[in-house]
């Protein structure tokens, strides 16, 4: 009796020692998988490490950047790897990297690229503002990029190489024609990449990347791209959250359909070529050109967007929030009120007015 309880313990550890063994595999296995590259694409993304970033914190912007497989195993190679201190500064990387190949670049004292100059666009800028950020950032003159992206022959190669960029931009009245069309968004250029061209493909191309899934819409709905990026300029700046974009929208459409000027004070803001800082005269409020919204005889949309709008003011203008509002005015904690008639809308004002947080 007691040789066979022997033998089946002894043939229980054998099976217990083999199935720890084929676990182990099974676990280094899927750790080489998830620690593996991504792809065997090649093409450089540019991560920027900022001041208190460390390996870990990063390691949402490895894997939205698709750089890495998996978060959780990419810090479980951390605690083996245990790297030197990380660098403020751009890393060039890419998806055919594993967390090694990455976690070594990161590592390298010599890897950060501290040269690589970054531009960043918040949502809602205009041409001149973009053109005064390039000036900062570069040696080009805000007149040179905006003089290069007036140039006709300049515009019609772009058009070649751009589905989003029709005729509409050719219409005289037009301050900028690619006014609305160079996405807002942070961008990295080596030293030897700073001219206009670059700089400029380089936004149409995430612009580009940003309209395709609703290219379809775009070219066939009853508002084409130019006028969606104009309607989205204006939701841009008339409100802050996606919800209230969207409300925003469903209220210039109403006054579209109907019939009304949209009397949006963004639009007299542009065409008089005024920051929103400053105070619009009366003239300003009257003057009619392509822009202005305030003057009663203008029916209908601008001639061109006042903006660069984000992708959430592009969705709104695409699918607005149906309503049966005709007026909106945002409070200056950015609180949008909507109403239905004049007589509600100027009480809403008056209210605001009352509490000494209406946005005049």
């Amino acid at each position: 009796m007691k040789k066979v309880r022997k033998f089946k313990v002894g043939k229980f550890l054998l099976f217990l020692l083999l199935l720890i063994i084929v676990l182990i595999l099974i676990a280094i296995g899927i750790y080489k998988y998830e620690t593996s590259p991504v792809s065997n694409n090649t093409d450089p993304k540019i991560i920027t490490v900022d001041e208190g970033d460390n390996y870990f914190t990063i390691a949402s912007k490895l894997k939205e950047q698709n750089l890495i497989r998996s978060e959780t195993f990419y810090k479980i190679y951390l605690k083996f790897a245990s790297p030197s201190s990380l660098l403020n500064g751009d890393y060039e990387l890419n998806e055919a990297m594993s967390v090694r190949d990455i976690v070594k670049v990161l590592s390298d004292k010599d890897s950060s690229k501290n040269s690589t100059i970054k531009l960043t666009f918040r949502e809602g800028l205009n041409i001149t503002q973009m053109a005064k950020i390039v000036e900062e950032k570069t040696n080009i003159k805000s007149s040179e990029f905006i003089n290069k992206i007036a140039d006709k022959t300049y515009l019609e190669e772009l058009q070649n190489d751009y589905w989003f960029l029709t005729d509409d931009i050719y219409n005289s009245e037009i301050y900028y024609p690619l006014e609305g069309y160079l996405y807002p968004d942070t961008y990295h250029f080596l030293p030897s990449e700073i001219d206009i061209d670059t700089i400029i493909r380089k936004i149409l191309d995430n612009t580009e990347e940003k309209l395709n899934p609703y290219k379809n819409q775009l070219q066939n709905g009853t508002y084409k791209v130019h006028q969606i990026l104009t309607l989205a300029s204006i939701v841009e700046l008339e409100a802050v959250s996606d919800s209230d974009r969207a409300m925003v929208a469903g209220v210039l459409y109403n006054r579209l359909n109907d019939g009304w000027s949209l009397g949006c004070d963004a639009t007299t803001y542009y065409a008089a070529k005024k920051s929103m800082t400053e105070r619009l005269t009366q003239s300003d409020l009257t003057a009619c050109n392509g822009y202005n919204t305030r003057c009663t005889s203008m029916i209908g949309l601008p001639v061109g967007p006042i903006d660069n709008p984000s992708i959430s003011s592009i969705k709104a203008a695409l699918e607005p929030t149906k309503n049966d509002y005709y007026y909106f005015v945002a409070d200056t904690n950015k609180k949008v009120y909507f109403t239905k008639n004049a007589n509600e809308h100027d009480q809403i004002i008056a209210k605001l007015k009352d509490e000494g947080i209406w946005a005049a």
